[in-house]
């Protein structure tokens, strides 16, 4: 009998990969797999790389542009993205993108003060002022939980106009985190500890107050009037599950991650709602990182208990949603050494032997789209479990495999994944002396 030779996973690779030339065609087999579907999350391997944030700008421009898709929502913090919405919807004060990423003052700024996310607001905010009708405008809204301080302020700046005496109870209510200053990691370790009371029973006081009279409140005219509600509302659920997530972080890892994904679904289903009588049936595109956005019933992570906004949204709507990720084998990034340290340009180290990157990267095409599932025999290649990076905002190359790889099954976590072979830094918009000067490679000075 005839032996038969099996192909490789990378000539599998090239066989069905679609080469991304730089053409204005580069997307159409994506765009053909998404269809008709309501829910695009597209992810990124890194918080600091240049064709991670331009290229997921490209693709949503066309999601807009040619399907009619209503809002962005990010990886951000509520208050801060919402102050990008009322730019892009020309509804602010601010003059320009540069001024409406303002907000954006807490580690790591580089993640969204850059110049690819300046470029979309940009075209955002020139694509939205051609549409009269201001329902019909895209918006852009943060899905993020981090904001606890400056979500209570908002609430009570919203309370101060519509309700004076309300705005009185609800401050007492948040007084109850005045002792501990303005980092609520302080709170949730002398919560923990038993060092302090929890505040969850005035938080929850708080939104459930807001909710009851949010009938009275929408019965104010205008479209402003409704936007601000539903803005206020987000900010105290959002303090809600902060108070919950600043005592997790003294627990259980998984616990802590778990509640911060909860909210990010939760709050992109609240946003769904909330669009729905303006545009019929809200399409979203969503952007952050492939650890949130991948299922993550398909990675070692997931089976230790972990769950992500990509699984609750498979999850809800099953094929409406489809899910898209990012890929690198080597290059720069911008990331820190550690928490709070400032923005350096990095080198990436090539992809480790046995991970998905090194398979992709010997498949000798420097930039493609592969869609997972695209055949039987493709979908089986990618599903043996490899590894697989994560550059979060900080990248610690010494110890990456511990720190940056995990486990995981590509056709299963991924519908689509681009792969960028040789990437580079984010550009932020205050370089420092040391990202200017970026990192010498491990070889320097010989080259080797």
């Amino acid at each position: 009998m005839p032996t038969t030779i099996r192909a490789t996973l990378p000539q599998l690779i090239q066989d069905h990969a679609h080469p991304l030339v730089g053409g204005p065609e580069d997307f159409d087999p994506l765009l053909e797999r998404i269809g008709d579907a309501p829910y695009v999350l597209i992810g990124e391997a890194s918080h600091g790389t240049h064709e991670f944030y331009r290229i997921r700008a490209e693709i949503t421009k066309r999601l807009i542009a040619e399907r009619d898709f209503s809002a962005v929502a990010v990886e951000a913090d509520w208050p801060d993205a919402y102050r990008l919405d009322r730019y892009v919807r020309g509804a602010s004060d601010d003059g320009d993108a540069t001024e409406a990423l303002g907000g954006f003052v807490r580690f790591p700024q580089w993640m969204w003060r850059n110049a690819d996310v300046l470029d979309f607001l940009g075209w955002l905010r020139e694509f939205n002022d051609m549409r009269p009708d201001p329902d019909r405008r895209v918006g852009f809204y943060g899905l993020d939980l981090y904001s606890l301080h400056a979500s209570i302020d908002a609430v009570l700046g919203y309370l101060k106009r519509v309700d004076p005496e309300a705005a009185e109870r609800a401050r007492e209510r948040y007084a109850c985190f005045d002792q501990f200053g303005s980092d609520p990691q302080t709170y949730g370790y002398a919560a923990t500890s038993g060092l302090a009371p929890s505040c969850e029973a005035e938080v929850v006081a708080q939104l459930v107050e807001l909710r009851r009279s949010a009938g009275a409140y929408a019965r104010r005219d205008g479209r402003r009037a409704a936007d601000d509600l539903f803005f206020a509302e987000q900010n105290a659920r959002l303090v809600a599950n902060a108070e919950q997530y600043y005592r997790a972080m003294f627990g259980s890892r998984v616990s802590s991650w778990n509640l911060r994904d909860l909210h990010m679904a939760e709050t992109l289903e609240a946003l769904s709602a909330f669009l729905r009588p303006r545009v019929g049936a809200p399409k979203l595109v969503v952007w952050a990182h492939n650890s949130h956005l991948g299922d993550a019933r398909a990675t070692e992570l997931g089976r230790s208990g972990e769950l992500n906004v990509g699984q609750l949204v498979r999850q809800r709507h099953g094929a409406d949603a489809v899910l898209v990720g990012f890929s690198t084998y080597t290059g720069t990034v911008t990331a820190a050494s550690d928490w709070d340290s400032p923005a350096e340009r990095k080198v990436v180290r090539p992809g480790l032997h046995g991970s998905y990157e090194a398979a992709f990267h010997e498949v000798g095409i420097p930039n493609f789209l592969v869609l997972t599932g695209q055949t039987p025999e493709l979908r089986a290649a990618l599903d043996r479990a490899r590894l697989q990076r994560a550059i979060g905002v900080i990248y610690r190359p010494t110890s990456e495999r511990q720190s940056h790889y995990f486990h995981t099954h590509l056709p299963r976590q991924f519908d689509a994944v681009l792969h960028y072979d040789h990437t580079r830094a984010v550009e932020p918009l205050e370089r420092t002396a040391a990202w200017e000067r970026g990192e010498m490679p491990e070889t320097f000075p010989t080259a080797l």
